[in-house]
This record gives structure tokens, sequence and C-alpha cells, in this order.
């Protein structure tokens, strides 16, 4: 068979932490989920680590991983965040490029991107060495080899960066068919200039000017263009049609079509557009219709016989060529943004003020002003590294690269070996920790270049802010290292750029109100730990991975609604390794009325003359002359609840919440044991009864059904006591909530029946739940469990029905048992 399919996922989010915590804050228009990398996970990534394929029936027979059978390239920032919250997803994404390679002759379908998604023809030379290099990195401490091929973001190309993948031994990159300017066959001397047409379904070789050379795929346009923009993932065979009616029936020599899209195509842009992909797959290679295969395993088939030269300074996302990251050229998102409901492109401040009827008058003017100030400030910032840096390294800009290792896996074994192995004499720990800074002010002089704050259509897009908050970063970092202060003119550059939403103002208002807000220094750091130590009763760990914690004293008092904590800690930075010794108090005055202090510890006896006033006037309960000392005292550094991060104020009002809740929920019960035969026998009259005696009793029965969800055994008798009361007194039950603790439980069930497949008591409770909470008729997300169900069906189906062929009750039974789970589950029994 001389046909070849290639499907490339190009899976990115835009990186999204905090650069002061490293940590993403909650992200309202992502809800129900924390953030936008949480939603997507849920949504796109891991379906296609264990997506569906359905028999006639709608149920689940086969579950497989996506990645295993496409070309694929993660984003670092992206793999980094899985790696930390979502193991189960990111070890199913190393795995199926281990699988690949064992299918694809030695090639893994894994392929390296550009490291922080900058725009390489736009970026400096140094930067760019950077980018590749940090991206190779990335991906051997991943996937534990070298990369074949390397993606780059928006396929932004110029010479000097296929220069670059060929130096660091990329072999291939993908790119849109109209970035290819002119062809010919290797050993011509003739040129065929490229109008629109060029033959897609073949490799072509780059020969550069180094004498280097790198293959070039260009993948099928209009496919792709159907494919994320179009409904062609609405039918599995719709797709496989237009695949292999792509295919010339003329000739015998091999041919690849091949496309590329974003990964989040297949289920987030997309509903279950990843079984589209799993169904496609699996009809293509089951009838024989064509190889599946991926570019590495392509290329040593079938080697380029034509060579090509790009159009420079091109894209696949831009008809001006890469201007859509620097100038107002047309290129926009934001009615595409309106009708597919993605709020995530802007802040919910201004989302509800855009509609339809505003489109027209926005402009993108203020991505020039955006690009210079951007530009100016990696210039500067280039200067200040190098002349800080060259007394204790040989070559900075080699430094800087060979840090990527350090961005990637953190620990202080590895710094220390860092400045074994490349500086020039034994660093002291304060210059250990100014290089560290400036190394990290490099960083987020890398990441403010992220592709993502141009592409969108305002200023004021939270992907614009986000770069912001690095540029922000990286001068804080300079600031700090040599008292150099850029925000001034970078702010004065910004005020050039003005919002397409008046209210909002210019670049430099937007920079003040949601970049210099979000600014966290060591001093609300150690707030965050003293409120938090004092709402949960005791010295925690620390609430902010970024850095490590060491408490040396810690005193905690209450007196009737009043309590203090006071006391001092040592608080590390892991990025920079800076240590503070700080002393705080949190006082807690009832309700959410919270303040507190910060300052650093000097010396034993000036915390303990403090830690006295402050204490006397507790002991005697005399708030104003606590509030007055803490003012006093603490001076610049004191502050409120206001002063938190955003999930540090979630989760301290929430606590504070909590005996509230269950003085309330105590109350309920009263309600519920003394009334709930009376409102039940009015129900039962046709009788109208009190809202003020139903809500208490609805409230608790929902609760109590919660509760024996929640029970690490489940007590299925007790679950049809509390569903019969609710039946006979029609009370209403809060199904979004139950749903997600019954999913839960059926997991725990499952997980259970997954340690001892053959305990049929097991297999049978879990149905009877099922049983009890059909009526319900809950949404529940059961993706993990159909996981769970098929992976023990693989190993023990087959087997049990071998025994009931020989009359085997108990694999009778079993199976019985079993297969009912499955029709719970929609997945057949193996």
């Amino acid at each position: 068979m001389n046909r070849y399919i290639c499907i490339h996922g190009h899976f990115y989010q835009p990186p999204r932490e905090n650069p002061w915590l490293e940590e993403i804050e909650i992200e309202e228009s992502a809800f129900p989920f924390h953030d936008w990398n949480e939603r997507v996970t849920n949504e796109c990534y891991a379906p296609n680590a264990a997506s569906r394929i359905l028999g006639p029936e709608r149920q689940i027979i086969d579950i497989v991983n996506n990645y295993s059978k496409i070309s694929f390239n993660f984003g670092p920032t992206l793999l980094s965040w899985l790696e930390i919250h979502n193991q189960e997803v990111y070890q199913a994404i190393l795995e199926a490029d281990k699988t690949s390679i064992k299918a694809f002759s030695g090639h893994g379908s894994a392929i390296a991107q550009i490291y922080s998604h900058l725009i390489m023809p736009l970026a400096n030379s140094r930067d760019k060495q950077t980018e590749v290099l940090w991206g190779v990195k990335d991906f051997v401490y991943r996937f534990g080899r070298m990369p074949e091929g390397m993606w780059l973001s928006e396929t932004a190309v110029d010479t000097e960066t296929l220069e670059l993948l060929a130096l660091h031994g990329i072999r291939f990159t993908i790119l849109a068919p109209h970035q290819a300017l002119r062809i010919r066959r290797i050993g011509d001397d003739t040129w065929t200039d490229i109008k629109n047409n060029l033959d897609i379904t073949h490799p072509y070789q780059c020969f550069l000017p180094s004498g280097r050379s790198i293959a070039i795929f260009f993948y099928e346009a209009a496919i792709a263009g159907e494919v994320a923009f179009g409904n062609l993932l609405d039918n599995g065979d719709q797709f496989v049609n237009r695949l292999i009616d792509a295919f010339p029936n003329t000739t015998t020599d091999p041919h690849l079509i091949s496309i590329a899209t974003d990964g989040e195509t297949y289920g987030h842009h997309h509903r279950f557009a990843d079984m589209a992909l799993a169904y496609t797959l699996h009809k293509i290679e089951s009838k024989k219709l064509a190889h599946i295969t991926v570019y590495g395993e392509y290329l040593d088939k079938y080697p380029p016989r034509y060579e090509v030269v790009i159009a420079e300074n091109t894209s696949w996302s831009c008809s001006h060529g890469v201007k859509r990251w620097e100038d107002d050229c047309g290129c926009r998102a934001l009615y595409a943004c309106l009708i597919s409901d993605t709020s995530v492109c802007y802040p919910a401040s201004f989302t509800s003020a855009v509609s339809p009827y505003n489109i027209k008058p926005w402009n993108q003017r203020w991505r020039r002003p955006l690009r210079d100030a951007i530009s100016w400030l990696v210039n500067e910032l280039a200067i200040l590294y190098e002349r800080e840096m060259e007394g204790l390294f040989h070559d900075p800009w080699q430094v800087r690269d060979i840090y990527g290792d350090l961005v990637i896996h953190r620990t202080q074994e590895g710094i220390a070996a860092f400045f074994s192995a490349y500086a020039k004499r034994t660093p002291t720990a304060q210059e250990v920790t100014r290089c560290l800074k400036l190394l990290e002010m490099q960083k987020n002089a890398l990441f403010m270049q992220t592709s993502c704050g141009w592409f969108f259509d305002d200023i004021a897009g939270i992907e614009t802010v986000q770069v912001m908050m690095y540029a922000c970063r990286a001068m804080q970092l300079a600031r700090d290292v040599t008292g150099t202060d850029f925000e001034p003119e970078f702010i004065r550059i910004l005020e050039r750029a003005s919002s397409n939403m008046p209210n909002l103002g210019n670049g430099g208002d937007i920079y003040k109100k949601y970049v210099k807000t979000a600014v966290f220094d060591i001093t609300r750091v150690a707030f965050q730990y003293a409120i938090t130590s004092l709402i949960e009763g005791k010295p925690g760990e620390s609430p902010l991975r970024l850095y490590d914690i060491f408490c040396k004293s810690y005193e905690r008092a209450e007196t009737g609604n009043l309590k203090l904590a006071m006391g001092h800690a040592l608080f590390r930075s892991k990025s920079t390794l800076k240590e503070s010794i700080m002393m705080f108090i949190a006082l807690h005055m009832g309700d959410h009325n919270c303040i507190g202090g910060v300052g650093t510890y000097t010396t034993e006896d000036e915390f303990e003359t403090i830690k006295e006033r402050i204490w006397t006037a507790f002991t005697k309960s005399d708030l104003p002359g606590m509030i007055l000392s803490i003012d006093r005292h603490f001076d610049l550094h004191s502050y409120s609840l206001w002063h938190l991060f955003p999930d540090g104020k979630r989760n301290v009002m929430y606590t504070l919440l909590n005996d509230a809740l269950q003085d309330v929920e105590y109350a309920y019960k009263q309600i519920y044991r003394r009334y709930f035969p009376f409102i039940t026998a009015m129900k039962e009259l046709n009788i109208p009864t009190p809202k003020a005696l139903e809500f208490p009793i609805q409230y608790t029965l929902n609760r109590e059904l919660i509760a024996a969800l929640d029970e690490q055994i489940i007590d299925n008798d007790n679950i049809e006591r509390i569903l019969n009361d609710m039946n006979r007194g029609n009370f209403d039950t809060d199904t979004k909530l139950l749903a997600v603790h019954a999913t839960q439980a059926i997991s725990r069930l499952l997980n259970t029946i997954a340690r001892d497949p053959l305990n049929i008591v097991s297999i049978a409770n879990t149905n009877r739940l099922f049983h009890l909470l059909s009526p319900l008729s809950l949404t529940m997300d059961l993706w993990s469990c159909q996981n769970t169900y098929y992976r023990i069906g693989e190993s023990m189906c087959h087997t049990m029905r071998e025994k009931l062929r020989d009359g085997d009750e108990h694999a009778q039974e079993w199976v019985r048992e079993y297969s009912l789970l499955g029709d719970y589950l929609k997945v057949r029994c193996q």
C-alpha cells in the first residue's frame, strides 16, 4: 500500500502562572474548574489519553490512547503543569511515545516545541538559541530521547530559526503550504515558484546557508481547516472519507496526507472529537485504507526528492507573515471568540461589555506599542544581565542556555552542581542568589515574548496581561539586583497603546490596574503564612509551592472572639535561594475581619519586646491597643484579608465559615428530627408546607445522602433509607452536588474491585448503588470509572468466559454481575 496518513496535534496552553508564585490563580471563566488548564485537561488532554470507540449499541468496545497513534507536541510549560497537577494524564502522554516507538519503526510520536512559544522571527538570535535548546532539554527530560522534529510557535519561521534547529540535531519541522516559496527536484537547476499549488504529499529538504539542511513537511491546509473550523469531526466516517479521498488515484508512488491543527481541536474546541479521531484511526487501520504513520518514520522510508526555499517571516495564522504579533494587520480573534463562547480570552470585568454590535470599531493598534515596550525591555535587560554576570561566568549567554535544566527540574542539588560546573570560582551565598535572580530575570524576559500576548484583540486580554506580568517580574528582579528601575519607561511606552474598551484606558493604566496589583513580595508571602496558620490553628507547610518555610517560633491564643498568632520564620525562595527571616502577627477579630503585620526579624530582644506589648493588649482584650501596636511596629507592612492571593482568600473565607455552617447544619438537623413526619404528612395530604421548615429538612436529607456516599465503606441500606425519605416527602435533590459525590463513591468502589476482581460481592454492591441512584438521573463524569472497568475486563473477562463454558457457577455469576456493571457504565465486557 502506498498511502500514508499522519495526523499532528499541537497541544498547548499559554502559561498562566503568577510569576511571583509560579502557580495559577483561580480563573472564574473556567468554572466549574479552578483554571483553564484544568478545564482543557478534562475536555481534551485526558480524553485523548483514553479515548472511546463505540460499538453498534453505543457501548464502549475499546479504549485507546490517541497520542500513540498521532504525531504530537506538547508545550513544555503545559507539560510541567501536568507533571504536577495530573500525573495520570502526564504519564499516559509519556507512555504513548514509548508505545509509538514500537509501532513506527523506532520513531516516536512526540516531537519537541519552542520552549515559551515566542514568535521566532521576531526574537533576537540569542533568544532563538535559548528557546531551541530549552525545548530540546525539556523533551529529553520528559521523553528520555532526542527529538527528531520540533514545532515552531504558530509555525512562524525564518532561515535563522531553521539553522538553529538543524544545528541542534532537529531533522524536520512542519509548516503550512503557503510558507513554501519555491521548489525544485534535488540536483536540478531550475526553481518553480509556488502559487497555492504545492504538492504536500511528500517531504522537502531545505538546504541552509551554513551547509546544513532540514526536512520540512507541509500539511494539507484544506482538510486541517475543515477539522479545526468546520464540522468534519461531527462524523468519524466523514473524516475517514475526506482523508482517503485526498490521495491521488493515478500513481503508484508513496504519498503522505498529513494535517496539523491545535490539539485542543480534539475535545475542547469540538466536544467528543477525541472519539472521532480514535474512530478514524481505528477504521483506517482495521480496513487497511492507509498506513498510519508519524513524520520521522515516513522521512526514513521516503527521504525528500525535492528541495524547498521557505517564504521568510511567515506563519500559519497570519496572512501578513508575522504582523499579527507586532502590528494592526487585520488578523483578529474576537468574533470567533464570541461565537465559540471562549471567554478565556478576556477578563470578566469587560467580557460582558463585548457584543456583536461593537466588534467593527475594534482595532489592534495596541500591538505595536506593546511590541516596542517588550523589545526595548529585552534589550535593556540583556545589557544589564551581561554586565552583571560576566564577573562570575565566562559566557553569560551559554550559562542561560544551560540554566534551562534548572527551569525544567529545579533542586538545591542541581543548583549547587550548576555553580560548581560553570562558575569561575566558588561563589558566596549572596552571589548565588544574585546570579539566580539574574537568570530568573532572563527566564521572564523570554516568557514576556510569548505569542499569546499579541494574538487576541485587546491589550487588556488575560494573555496580554500575562506577558506584562512576566515583564513586571523581570523588572523587579533587575531592580533588586542593581537598583535600576526600568518600569517608568516601560509604562511610558505602554501608554501609547489604547484599549478598545475606553473605560480601561491605555496600556499603562492596564499595567497599573491588573499587573501591579498581582505582585507578591516576601512580606505578603509571610502574611499569607501567618493568616493560614492562625485560621488552621497551627503553623503548617508552605502555602506556596515556590517557597520553603521553616518556623522558628510560634504562639497562638484565643479570648472570646479574638484569635492571635505570632512568631517568626525563615522564608526561602526555591528559585533564587534568597532567605529572609520574618516576624509575623495575625489577628482574627471575628467573621471576616483579619489584620496582621510582617517585618524583618532583627534581634530576639526586639522581637520579644514587640510580642510582649501586643500580647499584653491581647490579654486585656484591648482591641484598639492591638491594632495600634500592629500599625506602629509593622509600619508599611500591615495587611488585611484583601492582601492574600485569590486562592488564599477563598481558603481562608471557607475555613472561617466552617463553624457557622456546622451551627446551621446542627439547627437544621433538629428541625428535621422534630418536623419531618409532620411535613411529610402535610405533603401526603396535599397541604402546602411552610418553606421555613421544608428547606431545612430538604437540606439535611441531601447532606445525609452526601455523607453516606462519602463513607469509605458504602452502606447501600442507609442510602436506600435516605432516598425513600426524600421520595416520601417529594423533596428535591441537589443533583449537581450529588453527581460529584456519587462519581467519587463509584470510583472508590471500582478501585476496590480492581484490587480484588473476583469479589462478586463488591461488584454486586456497586450495581446496587447504581440501581438506587438511577431514578435521580445524575449527570456523572464516569470517565475514570470506565477506564478502570475496561482495564479489569481486559485481564478478567476472557478468563471468566472460558470458565463459564466449562460450567463454573462462580464464573457465571461473575460474568452476569460484571456485565450488568458494564451496562451501567456503558462499557462492553471484553
